[in-house]
């Protein structure tokens, strides 16, 4: 009776070796394993998950990063992700003909890159969703307007469809292709954007990612009873928290 015992439990860990096992060689692999919180390979270090508080934004089993992009911003330079390497940022989309959300989320992010003037480790990706309008000299002229002085502010423009493949299918923040001014529409929140091109954001009370932060929201739900505000204190605290 002892020796099948002996025989079952042996049948059990050989199955356990043959499906397991394999399964966490390639978990090792792939550096998906918990060592205290998932790991994360970025730049060829092994980081922890959430070591700031910060969660990071997981779809099917894959942390989102930035897509790679490559456009042309207001001095006709041309940027991509390597301008960003090695930087916390935010990212929006707008468009400068725009006289409504435009106008306070760009003073709002203009408030909080005073908060870290002369720093070379943080920067702001605004794409323009107008690009037919929006030429690097509009650009130009509508960064001066702000009185922008972060270096590492890029004012973006290059084809429709990139960008909004971009805001869509890259940071899920919602463009149309509608080219009149007054049919345009985007969203009024900001992405966060850790030094190793990790999407990051706050969890909310249940333990979920906060992909966004609000960088706007209309006037009647800031006022009306608990309404939604801008996010701006609590952005300011999580890129300190990044750039530590």
């Amino acid at each position: 009776m002892r020796k099948n015992t002996y025989i079952g439990i042996a049948v059990i860990v050989l199955i356990f070796g043959i499906i397991v096992i394999p399964k966490i060689y390639k978990r090792i692999a792939n550096d998906d394993v918990s060592r205290g919180g998932r790991m994360h390979k970025a730049g060829g270090e092994i980081i922890e998950e959430d070591p700031d508080g910060l969660a990071y934004i997981n779809q099917n089993g894959v942390d989102r990063k930035v897509p790679l992009f490559k456009f042309v911003n207001q001095e006709n330079d041309t940027i991509t992700n390597i301008d960003y390497k090695g930087k916390v940022y935010l990212v929006e989309f707008f468009f400068t003909r725009c006289t409504d959300i435009c106008i306070p989320m760009n003073h709002n992010l203009q408030a909080i890159a005073k908060q870290f003037e002369g720093r070379d480790d943080f920067g702001i990706a605004s794409f323009s969703i107008d690009p037919e309008h929006d030429t690097p000299e509009i650009l130009k002229a509508y960064k001066q307007s702000y009185g922008v002085t972060n270096k590492n502010w890029h004012f973006m423009t290059g084809e429709r469809a990139d960008i909004r493949t971009l805001s869509n299918e890259g940071f899920y923040l919602a463009t149309n292709e509608i080219g009149d001014e007054t049919g345009i529409y985007h969203s009024g929140l900001f992405a966060l954007i850790d030094k190793n091109g990790f999407i990051r954001s706050r969890r909310d009370p249940f333990g979920n990612p906060k992909p966004y932060y609000r960088g706007f929201v209309p006037m009647d739900a800031v006022v009306a009873e608990g309404g939604e505000t801008p996010e701006i204190d609590i952005l300011i605290e999580d890129i300190k928290k990044l750039l530590k």
